[in-house]
């Protein structure tokens, strides 16, 4: 029975990668900061079948032990403090997790047992306001904002433990991917949970940011299957992971309006509140070499995810609504 380590296992991509290796006969342990330990909501319905260690991605030492104790084959991490717009306020402890912590957890593998296979979840966003579209393997990258340069840090940072160690560590390069497992304060996220609760009669309007920024937007379900294609190929390389096709937060919130019979006009106003410093006007992704050499298709396509989120949160809060008007 294969082993496998997923740091940041209570998260949208951690549960999903989950349930993917439990289907796949693997034995699934996952690190979780000690101040952490309770908050299980995405991996609730998995629990009994994955096992808990503590493990915090600022702390070496906490690593190299969670390593001895799991010996796993693969490690894949998720781990980050990934919100784009906060990392302006937070660059230190952004790039104390996001960068530095990568550092750690690669050091602790090398350390441990260099054999381990090294999934590290590098970012779109990576590219920022590069001018070249669709983006690939071998776009310039030019980061945007401090989470940006965190993902560039730990990008090329396996990059050169692969060459220097021999290590088999890879990189997957993830475009937008989102599901009903999504944080409300990401955008898709809080669009269909806006559009939920105004169609429902629980808010009236949603304040968003540029409304013209483009993304090119997945199916997290789909990504995780890249992942592990990864660290199943034969040799390590890195893979953009995308589906090509760009739409823009306007789109988003016209289309999942829609859904519910409403026009987004009525309810939607811009804020500078939520304006980065630093914007990205557009990110679209090339995933060729993935689909060569992986054999990876993405399946959900933009309507059907965005539709699969809506209905979710309105199930969620027709079935609990005195929690949703408090949450």
């Amino acid at each position: 029975m294969p082993r496998a380590l997923i740091t940041g296992i209570t998260g949208q991509d951690g549960s999903y990668l989950a349930e993917l290796l439990l289907s796949k006969g693997y034995e699934v342990s996952g690190l979780i900061r000690s101040t952490s330990l309770g908050t299980y909501e995405r991996i609730d319905h998995i629990l009994g079948h994955v096992r808990i260690v503590e493990g915090d991605m600022l702390d070496e030492g906490s690593l190299v032990r969670a390593l001895k104790r799991v010996k796993p084959d693969e490690v894949y991490n998720l781990a980050s403090h990934s919100f784009v717009h906060n990392s302006f306020g937070q660059p230190v402890l952004t790039s104390d997790v996001t960068a530095l912590g990568v550092a750690r957890l690669l050091e602790a593998i090398r350390e441990t047992d260099p054999a381990i296979r090294f999934y590290q979840a590098s970012s779109s966003e990576m590219y920022g306001r590069t001018t070249e579209s669709p983006q690939n393997e071998e776009t310039l990258l030019v980061p945007a904002s401090p989470y940006a340069v965190a993902k560039v840090y730990g990008h090329l940072l396996t990059k050169n433990y692969r060459m220097a160690y021999g290590m088999f560590a890879v990189s997957g390069i993830l475009f937008n991917h989102e599901s009903p497992r999504r944080g409300r304060h990401f955008v898709t996220r809080k669009v269909t949970d806006a559009v939920a609760r105004i169609s429902l009669g629980m808010q009236d309007k949603l304040e968003l940011g540029n409304l013209d920024a483009k993304r090119d937007w997945g199916f997290a379900g789909d990504y995780v299957e890249a992942m592990w294609g990864m660290l199943q190929h034969s040799e390590p390389e890195d893979f953009v992971i995308a589906t090509g096709v760009e739409h823009s937060v306007r789109e988003l919130a016209e289309y999942a309006f829609g859904l519910v019979g409403l026009d987004y006009r009525d309810h939607v106003v811009t804020s500078d509140a939520y304006l980065r410093p630093s914007d990205v006007e557009t990110l679209c992704g090339d995933a060729s070499k993935a689909k060569r050499l992986l054999g990876w298709e993405p399946k959900v396509g933009f309507e059907e995810l965005i539709k699969m989120m809506v209905d979710a949160d309105l199930e969620r809060l027709r079935s609990r609504p005195a929690v949703a008007t408090t949450s």
